[in-house]
């Protein structure tokens, strides 16, 4: 499919004659230029958003796995240390 040409000198031409200086129309006409050159196939579909959100929710959940690995061992050390110290006063 070919895309509609843009006429960026007639563009330019119909905001001078609205008014608008020509520094601006000219960079108003170079961002619409851009934005229609811009290559689409880079951006982030659902699917990707959907696949990235799926990931994340698997990394912490692993991540919550492994706090609680060491995180249950230290909590129960520590309260077998101040007990054994209180035994000891």
């Amino acid at each position: 499919m070919m895309a509609a040409s843009f006429d960026t000198h007639a563009f330019v031409k119909r905001l001078t004659a609205a008014g608008m200086p020509e520094a601006q129309a000219e960079a108003v006409t170079t961002m619409i230029r851009e934005a229609r050159d811009a290559d689409l196939s880079q951006m982030a579909t659902k699917a990707d958003v959907a696949q990235l959100r799926s990931d994340l929710r698997a990394d912490v959940s692993d991540l919550k796995a492994d706090l609680m690995k060491w995180l249950v061992p230290l909590l129960l050390g520590q309260a077998a240390l101040i007990a054994a110290l209180v035994k000891l006063l």
